[in-house]
């Protein structure tokens, strides 16, 4: 099982969903993958992103201005 992380900090929409759907193309079922960001837009983006191909938002944190998405991958299949 892999956990990974995607720095996608400092880049605007559509950015962080791109790196993060480029990144979780590369991996399995069950993997995590943990998203850094700063796009307030992540916090909505992201969990669409996750419901409509099949994943799990596992966390959401934020700290100061940073925000920490955890996602595992679902089944594609």
């Amino acid at each position: 099982m892999n956990d990974v992380t995607v720095d996608a900090r400092f880049l605007l929409c559509p950015l962080p969903v791109i790196r993060t759907q480029d990144q979780v193309s590369r991996l399995r079922t069950g993997d995590f993958v943990r998203v850094l960001c700063t796009d307030p837009g992540a916090l909505h983006d992201i969990p669409c992103w996750c419901r409509i191909h099949g994943h799990t938002v596992c966390a959401i944190t934020r700290r100061d201005d940073e925000i920490t998405i955890t996602i595992q991958i679902g089944d594609a299949g």
